[in-house]
């Protein structure tokens, strides 16, 4: 089939086209090359993508220049378009909230405005777990509130997520969004904690533990996370369908869903370090510090629609994966 993927340059948008080329699909990867963090990472990804030959299509665009991006979409006419590219970042959100808004709210917009014109069979888009915002009813389920974000990053993937419902209601187009939780593994991004802890202890440097390391996240690795996402896409949603579990967040008006993507098994902080101790070889020096601003303490995530829908959720152990990240990171920078 051919799929419409933005952000193939981004991490998740990589592993996602580099599987479904392999699978046999054709990739049209549009990625605007943002300097938000290493670009050099960004093409190299893309490079990697461009050893399938014809079947990867790269086209440099902004999510926000709506003529560029709807042009080379009516070129290749997508059977299933993918939305991954957006500007990331808790913590860069708080100094630079402008971009949160051109890219996640102006930029998604326009990726759904192309989806009402060439209507293909499924329209994917990435949400996050920081959506659920202050929210402590673990596991956190889909059809629980998340109305009370605690950044403008969370903020702009909320409201992308009400504009996508708004078009499946009004224009018939299937929609699922799915809710990242903390993906990580090999061609991480570099703001990424697990990369920042293995380059700061290669070089012997301090790592920066918030809340003093008194936090758990639902780590979900990426070979996880894009098996999820490629059983997904086989699932477009339909109006009015019955409903599967009590978390079925299938809407009553539209061929829409949202879907938590996580493994529901926390690993705390200081647990995660110790891995990373442990495929690195040697002790991290921990610079202790308090909570930062727009971080929570704990996520975990309700599976049983994940599971209900597509038969998997991710499991692979912190162990294995960040084994594979710190393998790539030393062949790739020859550390």
């Amino acid at each position: 089939m051919r799929y419409l993927i933005t952000g193939t340059a981004g991490f998740v948008g990589f592993h996602l086209a580099r599987r479904l080329l392999r699978d046999g699909h054709s990739v049209l990867g549009v990625d605007g090359m943002t300097p938000y963090y290493d670009v050099k990472l960004k093409e190299n990804r893309h490079a990697e993508l461009g050893k399938f030959g014809s079947a990867f299509r790269p086209h440099v665009c902004l999510l926000e220049d709506a003529g560029g991006l709807s042009s080379a979409a009516r070129e290749f006419k997508p059977e299933v378009v993918v939305h991954l590219a957006a500007q990331a970042g808790v913590r860069y959100s708080l100094e630079h909230p402008r971009a949160y808004i051109d890219s996640n709210v102006v930029g998604t917009f326009n990726v759904i405005e192309i989806c009402r014109e060439l209507r293909p069979r499924h329209l994917v888009i990435a949400s996050t777990s920081s959506v659920y915002g202050a929210s402590t009813d673990f596991p956190l389920a889909e059809t629980a509130r998340a109305d009370h974000p605690l950044t403008i990053y969370s903020a702009s993937k909320k409201a992308a997520e009400a504009i996508a419902h708004c078009y499946a209601h009004l224009w018939d187009i299937p929609t699922t969004v799915f809710r990242f939780f903390s993906a990580y593994g090999p061609w991480g991004r570099p703001d990424m904690a697990l990369f920042k802890f293995v380059e700061n202890m290669l070089a012997g440097r301090p790592i920066d533990v918030y809340n003093r390391g008194e936090m758990e996240r639902d780590f979900t690795y990426i070979d996880d996370l894009v098996e999820s996402i490629v059983r997904l896409c086989d699932k477009p949603p339909v109006r009015g369908e019955a409903r599967r579990v009590a978390t079925d967040s299938t809407s009553p008006v539209g061929p829409y869903r949202i879907v938590n993507i996580g493994g529901g098994k926390p690993v705390s902080l200081l647990a995660f370090i110790e891995e990373i101790e442990k495929a690195l070889g040697r002790k991290a020096e921990r610079n202790y510090m308090g909570m930062q601003t727009g971080d929570v303490v704990r996520t975990e995530a309700s599976t049983e629609f994940l599971e209900a829908l597509i038969g998997f959720r991710p499991a692979t152990p912190v162990s294995v994966g960040v084994g594979e990240f710190v393998r790539w990171y030393r062949e790739y920078y020859r550390a």
